[in-house]
This record gives C-alpha cells, structure tokens and sequence, in this order.
C-alpha cells in the first residue's frame, strides 16, 4: 500500500491528496528517509510525521484494506510518539500571542514603526 493511502486509512489525514502533500513537503520519512507519496509501506515500517509542529511516531503492525474506524486504527499501528512531542504546543501558543489580534486589520504606521524599533533595539543588544 502507498503511504499516502496508509496515513489516510489510519486516519491522520482527512484526505489522500492533503497525505500526499505532506510528502511533497518532505513531512513523512519512513525509517529516516524522506519520502514520496508513492512510497509502499511494510510491516515493521517506522514512520515519521510531522504534523501541527508535532513529529509523530508510528510502528506500521499490518495493512489495512480500506479506510479503519477510529477504534480499529490500533490494530493496525502501533503509536510511538513521546510524550515530550505534546508538551511543545506551549511554543506554538508563545507564537501565535505573538501575532495581532483577529479583526484588527492591517497595523498602522505607528504600529510598523514601534515594531521597528523593538527589533531594532533587540539587535543592538545582541552586538
């Protein structure tokens, strides 16, 4: 089986194509190796998917013929993620409080220009 139907069929992607995207962006490696979306998939395959700033872990135990419900993934593989990988989301929260707030439009001048001068004087300090 592909690995792009794989990773459909166990359910960590809603879509075969949006699957075989992640492997064009090099987010799917399978033993270590970056792969294509065409890839086929063994039993005893360590995969590797980097997923919403998370790199998930998983031992393919079989291959499934279609599409599993959410209660049958676990036969199929075998979830090897630490759990260090989920303590990470503080990071992607630290950068998303960094952005504007939603509906406040474009900054203004003197929004561009505070924000100039707070980089400006983070790179002085630096030197």
């Amino acid at each position: 089986m592909r690995i792009d139907q794989y990773l459909w069929c166990v359910r960590y992607y809603k879509s075969r194509n949006i699957a075989s995207a992640a492997c064009k962006k090099g987010q799917i490696k399978i033993n270590g190796q970056v792969v294509k979306a065409s890839r086929e998939v063994l039993p005893q395959d360590k995969i590797e998917i980097r997923k919403d700033q998370i790199n998930y872990q998983c031992l393919v135990m079989d291959i499934p013929k279609s599409r599993l419900g959410a209660k049958l993934v676990d036969i199929y593989r075998m979830d090897t993620t630490p759990r260090e990988a989920f303590e990470r989301k503080d990071l992607q929260q630290l950068a998303q409080d960094y952005y504007r707030e939603k509906g406040e439009g474009r900054p203004t001048k003197k929004d561009r220009r505070s924000l100039d001068g707070y980089i400006d004087e983070d790179n002085i300090s630096e030197e």
